[in-house]
């Protein structure tokens, strides 16, 4: 019979084939190989599902969690366009999106960071007429380095610290890795911002080769409400605002008929109803920083403040129970709780009112309303939602209080008054409570495969350090490294395992590679803190392909980029962050 050892080496090695092949969905791989050890008595039975109930799950899910919350209130939306400008320089577009984008990455997940920003610089890309393939990924690079800096910016981050505990009694803390991640972000923006970009091709993105149907211009009709009021006076007084979000105003609604022309001098009053042609973020935008109100939101359940809406874009097929009818006939509103806020018709202008008028086959749809109610609203419409087109309503007056529910999360946690897994939990109730995040989002927002690939890795980690498997490769790598310093050890396992994290996920590699640095740790009787370190770095840094980690896999089809684009700029970069890591890990986390 094969030793335990071997069965488990055997395991990690199938496991590894199979998420580099990629043709199985990882979760679905790990949780296999979980059960696999399971039957075979690598794993004990009451420890099967105990990674489900892993700190480090908690953490990231509830980050997730988090993030979703700060997204939906506007904060991260103002800091971004405040800082933003098409018309800089490129060199000087891309630093300053590297830095906000690290900066973010640093206090909300990076996938949320990027997932925030890439319509910003796209859009940035077709007001300053250039490709948005020299800029999208050293913003997705920037954004992985950023989350470096803090436990909670990047999953390897939460993983080593929760596997310090395990092993050491103690977990790193919210900054402790500041040092070193601070360091190399700074040294990976200078080189993106300053080289990495101009070893990029031009690519032409997939947004920049859409049609006219995929940019789905609406026309819609925004209400005036009391707030509005008080910045505007007139119809003109809009045109600035909604020349920058690339919108155009058509007219105005008032006492349910269409006032001749554009109205720019007409004086808005209470109760108006302003008509705009536009994409869906620009409306919802632009709604946003005029104070404006969505037509018939005041009649959903709680209005638009109370969270939770969302733009769904359907399209009317042959047959669908909406074709030649209008919204009102069918009592959509009353009936389903749902708006229809814009038609888009081929690009061709209506004078009607959007509620009056007739659906044609071939129309799409905006529709405002709760995520549910909006699909029930489709189905009982016979209209088809188009994938990938929902619009959160985001709560721009609730902006300030989700910082502060952030900032009291973390600055409990940093002094020790609370476990950051209890203050992270307390600040998405509270979330919740002010309605930022609705209950259906806060099991949206949590990446379901990679909290299954996690919960089913640790205990397969736990039998592989059990087994000497972690042991038996630690020994092999010193063995190669015989006779040198035990920085050179440190350096071997730094590339060690940034080449598996540029294969693998982050997470796994994060799993596999911190039980063998704590076996070579010991064996060197070195600091083990250097070596986990180490291992965070690496597993963070996957720079060469677009599967090591999301946010590569996130720019591939928006900035054209082909699997070979990727070596361009990520080998030098990853030259570049051994060069600075370990002098740098070695001087704050001396051997």
């Amino acid at each position: 019979m094969p030793s335990d050892q071997t069965l488990i080496i055997a395991i990690f090695a199938v496991l590894f084939v199979l998420l580099v092949w990629g043709r199985i969905r990882y979760d679905l791989v790990a949780f296999g190989a979980l059960v696999l050890a399971a039957i075979l008595g690598l794993v004990p039975t009451e420890d099967v599902f105990s990674g489900f109930g892993h700190s480090a799950v908690a953490i990231i899910a509830l980050v997730l969690i988090v993030s979703r919350g700060l997204v939906g209130s506007g904060a991260i939306e103002k800091l971004a366009e405040r800082v933003l400008d098409s018309e800089r320089p490129l060199p000087l577009h891309i630093a300053v999106m590297a830095v906000v984008g690290a900066g973010l990455s640093a206090v909300i997940n990076n996938v949320a960071a990027l997932a925030l920003l890439m319509p910003l610089d796209i859009d940035a890309a077709a007001k300053a007429k250039r490709t948005v393939s020299k800029s999208l990924m050293p913003l997705s690079f920037a954004t992985i380095l950023g989350g470096m800096i803090t436990l909670i910016g990047t999953p390897p981050n939460i993983v080593i610290a929760a596997y310090r505990e395990d092993v050491l009694g103690a977990p790193f803390g919210m900054f402790d890795f500041a040092p070193v991640g601070l360091t190399v972000a700074v040294a990976g923006i200078a080189f993106v911002s300053l080289i990495g970009w101009r070893l990029l091709p031009k690519r032409e993105g997939a947004f920049e080769q859409e049609g006219e149907f995929a940019k789905g211009r609406y026309i819609a009709e925004l209400r005036v409400g009391d707030k509005s009021m008080e910045t505007t006076s007139t119809v003109g007084d809009l045109y600035p605002l909604a020349e920058e979000h690339d919108l155009h105003i058509l007219g105005l609604v008032r006492r349910g008929k269409r006032l001749p022309g554009f109205a720019a001098s007409q004086e808005i009053r209470a109760g108006d109803f302003i008509v705009v042609e536009g994409e869906t973020k620009s409306i919802e935008t632009f709604l946003g920083k005029s104070d404006l109100e969505f037509s018939g939101s005041e009649k959903h359940s709680g209005g638009v403040a109370s969270g939770g809406l969302a733009l769904t874009e359907a399209i009317v097929p042959e047959g669908a129970r909406i074709a030649g009818r209008t919204a009102r006939g069918l009592k959509l509103l009353y009936s389903q709780s749902v708006t229809l806020l814009g038609v888009s018709r081929n690009g061709r202008r209506f004078t009607d009112r959007v509620r009056l008028l007739t659906i044609r086959p071939g129309d799409v749809l905006l529709l405002l309303g709760a995520p549910e109610r909006n699909a029930a609203a489709a189905a009982f419409l016979g209209v088809l939602p188009l994938e990938g087109r929902k619009t959160q309503v985001v709560q721009r007056s609730k902006a300030g209080l989700s910082i502060g529910i952030f900032l009291a999360a973390i600055g409990t946690a940093v002094l020790g008054w609370v476990a950051l897994p209890v203050a992270l939990a307390a600040a998405v109730i509270a979330l919740v409570a002010i309605g930022l995040v609705s209950g259906s989002d806060v099991y949206d927002s949590i990446e379901w495969k990679v909290i299954v690939l996690l919960a089913s890795l640790i205990p397969l980690a736990e039998a592989f350090e059990n087994s000497g498997g972690a042991e038996l490769i630690a020994s092999q790598i010193l063995s190669i490294t015989d006779g040198f310093p035990a920085w050179v050890s440190l350096l071997a396992l730094m590339i060690v395992t940034m080449t598996l994290s540029d294969f693998l996920n982050n997470v796994a590699t994060t799993l596999i590679a911190a039980p063998i640095a704590m076996g070579m740790a010991a064996a060197t009787s070195t600091n083990p803190d250097a070596w986990l370190m180490t291992v965070a770095v690496a597993a963070s840094c996957a720079f060469l392909t677009p599967i090591g980690h999301k946010n590569n896999t996130i720019i591939l089809g928006p900035g054209g980029y082909r699997f070979g684009d990727y070596w361009r700029m990520g080998f030098l970069l990853e030259v570049l962050v051994v060069a600075v890591a370990m002098p740098t890990i070695l001087i704050v986390w001396p051997l």
